[in-house]
């Protein structure tokens, strides 16, 4: 069994309020609280990185499992939605939602578009980082998938 390390060096001088960087293989970024939880807003987030890792797994995971089965694509796009909720100083990460558009060229055949509508759900279902959140954070898909 092959084992991957990832490795990230992060730097926070302020407080709670502070900004801080994030360096890990081809990402450096600045990081602080989201204006919208009454922090700086300056880079990314917590919750972004995690909407990020979320929608990147799940594309990269739907694109391998269409190729694998020699489904001919003419485009993949996708929006993925967080929520996140603060109740009484609490902040929990409800729900991912991810929308992904699927576009197939005109010439595919009805078994193929049904095989693919299969494949978004199970790649929803096999992402390493949806699994890694199941049972805290609810992942849902609203999966677009046609032929034109």
């Amino acid at each position: 069994m092959a084992e991957h390390h990832f490795h990230l060096k992060a730097e926070w001088p302020g407080g709670r309020n502070g900004t801080g960087t994030i360096e890990s293989g081809h990402l450096k970024t600045t990081v602080s609280i989201p204006a919208e939880m009454d922090g700086p807003g300056a880079g990314t987030n917590p919750d972004e990185m995690l909407l990020g890792a979320a929608a990147t797994c799940y594309i990269i995971t739907l694109a391998a499992m269409l190729e694998r089965n020699s489904i001919e694509k003419t485009n993949l796009t996708m929006e993925s939605e967080g929520i996140v909720e603060m109740e009484k100083g609490v902040i929990t990460y409800k729900k991912i939602i991810h929308r992904p558009h699927l576009v197939l060229p005109s010439h595919t055949d009805e078994k193929t578009v049904r095989l693919s509508e299969r494949l978004a759900e199970k790649a929803e279902q096999s992402c390493m980082i949806t699994r890694a959140i199941k049972g805290n954070v609810q992942v849902e898909l609203e999966a677009k998938i046609e032929a034109k």
